[in-house]
């Protein structure tokens, strides 16, 4: 009979009765030889392993449960316990800590007000919603306001071409393309300064919806897809009320959506001012639209074929006694070219429109070496030293060299003068008592003037810092940026409010702002009544306040005595515009928010490299 046990070591080991006595000795035998093996070995073993090897059948398993086996390591059972005790209690804790700290009431640090201007630019920009014609978005956010002019274009049968859309210009129903062309250009040259402070005041996307709204209804006004044209529609509407009694857009007092007299439309075939500032529109928002590959091709498109049009059909668009001539005559195109030519280079590239734009002789046709009463007066009309203040930035910027640099050194210069002119301790223009700079001389309509020249100083201000250069020179005295920038906000606190009237001239901005704006559609009641052509004029002529604010409109402003008349009747107080408000809306968005600074390269974005890329080195000489 034999019994089978198992060996440590693997495989059956029989047992036999009979030799178990001898078994027993030649047990004892191998456990000696085993031991005297474990302390002579070359490869010492641990106290763990030992105690297997010399534990027998019955103990190894009790001495097994004093260890754990973690594969790659053997550690004591009580060391384990302990470490996964201690994990267990650090995460209880931190439990316990991140439900104090989420529970305990959080005392955040308030953000700081929102500043005066920021305030005023998201108002401004709502008069352009005010302005819209056409089929408006459902998100127009101007309730007293629907549809209108849906037959523009259509219903005159010499021109029959579809003219919906656009804005329009003042406070009646003319689409004047002359001076919305030179707003639709303010607000894109601001964007591209400024488009992280509107992504700041949340209006980003509201202004860049505003340009896409002007430049599609341009792009409509010829045609854009053409490379050769010989007409541009120029206007929409008439205003001349000479001829006597017949209804037209000045005469008539109506709501824009109750229109239904003739709205005739005025071609040109030679009107290189007009083509060159909406060549100007069309290419500016060419780079504030460059994430929109297919469209900014379409606009830079457009902006050539205009440009080379005014280039090859020289004239004034309202020569000639035109009905634009009476309300926005355009006195050079020169200045057009200059001003064009500078932002078809930058949308394009092509230095050839450099070329043009520093051309000597083009900028003496301009008026960039005779001076004058309006020398550094921005408007719809001289845009002379806007082109003057961008070819500026080229040259702080980039540098191009020969053979461009002395002409951009003189605009340069010319630019710090008229920087000069700005400042109160100079006397090219006068101020009123109020301290509102008089920029056309005490005519009529003034505040158009001075936020284009806010603008510039703003601006100009911020290059000169980004260009790492503290001021500029007025002569032998030295100015900081700081006092440019001191200007604007001296200028635009005063059409706020700060001026001897207490009086905003920013409609909605404030408690005390002209409530009888010269404005057909917020002066008619929406009461589903449509008053005709001499039935709108009782709301014209009455004495109170008009049934609707039209927010974010700037009025035309006081006279040179800081006097105002908030008389609804009386245009050159009362009367917004849209070159006024986007004029508005760039220097308020110059100056707001907590820091100074444009986007230098968002401009110089389709720039190629001014100068060839230099060769590569030549390869290490091997013998």
């Amino acid at each position: 009979m034999s019994m089978y046990g198992r060996d440590p070591w693997g495989g059956p080991l029989e047992i036999s009765h009979a030799d178990s006595a001898t078994d027993d000795e030649r047990s004892r035998t191998l456990q000696d030889l085993d031991r005297a093996a474990l302390s002579t070995t070359s490869r010492q073993l641990d106290e763990t392993q030992q105690s297997w090897l010399l534990a027998g059948p019955g103990d190894q398993g009790k001495k097994k449960k004093k260890y754990v086996d973690l594969g790659c390591l053997i550690i004591s059972r009580k060391l384990f316990l302990w470490i996964v005790g201690a994990l267990l209690a650090s995460a209880v804790l931190a439990g316990f800590v991140t439900l104090i700290v989420k529970t305990v009431p959080r005392h955040h640090r308030p953000k700081p007000p929102v500043d005066n201007y920021t305030l005023a630019l998201r108002k401004a920009l709502m008069f352009f919603n005010a302005q819209r014609s056409g089929p408006l978005p459902k998100h127009n956010n101007v309730s007293w306001r629907g549809n209108s002019g849906m037959k523009d274009g259509l219903s005159d049968s010499a021109v029959h071409r579809n003219l919906v859309g656009g804005f329009y210009d003042a406070g009646d129903a003319i689409k004047f393309n002359f001076p919305s062309s030179f707003a639709m250009t303010m607000l894109s040259w601001s964007v591209i300064e400024y488009s992280a402070k509107y992504e700041a005041a949340g209006e980003l996307g509201h202004v860049k919806e505003i340009i896409k709204w002007g430049t599609d209804y341009i792009l409509k006004t010829f045609n854009s897809s053409a490379d050769t044209i010989d007409r541009i529609a120029a206007q929409v509407g008439q205003g001349d009320t000479s001829g006597g009694p017949t209804p037209n857009d000045h005469y008539c007092w109506m709501r824009p959506e109750d229109i239904d007299y003739p709205r005739p439309v005025y071609e040109c075939h030679s009107c290189s001012d007009l083509a060159a500032e909406m060549a100007a529109a069309l290419a500016s928002a060419s780079l504030v639209f460059k994430d929109s590959k297919t469209y900014s091709q379409k606009l830079v498109h457009g902006a050539t074929t205009l440009f080379k049009f005014g280039r090859d059909q020289r004239g004034r668009y309202s020569a000639g006694g035109t009905d634009a001539s009476k309300f926005y005559n355009s006195t050079s195109y020169w200045d057009e070219f200059v001003w064009g030519g500078a932002w078809m280079y930058l949308a394009t590239g092509n230095t050839s429109y450099l070329q043009l734009a520093t051309h000597p002789k083009l900028a003496r046709h301009a008026g960039a070496f005779w001076g004058g009463p309006d020398y550094g007066v921005f408007s719809w009309d001289n845009k002379l030293t806007g082109a003057q203040v961008l070819l500026s930035r080229l040259r702080l910027f980039l540098s191009p060299g020969y053979p461009y640099e002395e002409i951009l050194r003189t605009f340069h210069n010319q630019t710090g003068i008229i920087m000069c002119s700005y400042l109160p301790i100079f006397t090219s223009f006068n101020r009123t008592k109020g301290g509102l700079i008089q920029l056309n001389h005490g005519r009529p309509q003034p505040l158009q003037y001075v936020v284009n020249a806010a603008f510039l100083a703003s601006v100009f201000s911020d290059y000169l810092e980004a260009a790492a250069t503290p001021g500029w020179y007025c002569g032998p005295n030295f100015y900081s940026v700081d006092v440019l920038r001191n200007f604007a906000k001296t200028q635009i606190d005063y059409i706020l409010g700060n001026n001897p009237r207490k009086m905003s001239y920013l409609v909605g901005f404030g408690n005390h702002y002209p409530k009888h704006v010269h404005h057909r559609g917020a002066s008619i009641p929406k009461d589903r009544v449509k008053y005709n052509c001499k039935g709108g004029w009782k709301w014209r002529d009455r004495h109170n306040p008009n049934p609707h604010t039209i927010v974010g409109a700037m009025v035309a402003g006081p006279d040179r005595h800081d006097g105002f008349r908030d008389v609804r009747t009386n245009y050159n107080y009362t009367e917004p515009t849209l070159a006024g408000n986007a004029g508005l809306v760039a220097a308020l968005v110059a100056l707001s928010g907590e820091s100074n600074g444009v986007d230098k390269n968002t401009m110089f974005s389709a720039v190629p490299p001014m100068f060839p890329t230099p060769p590569p080195p030549p390869a290490p000489w091997k013998p």
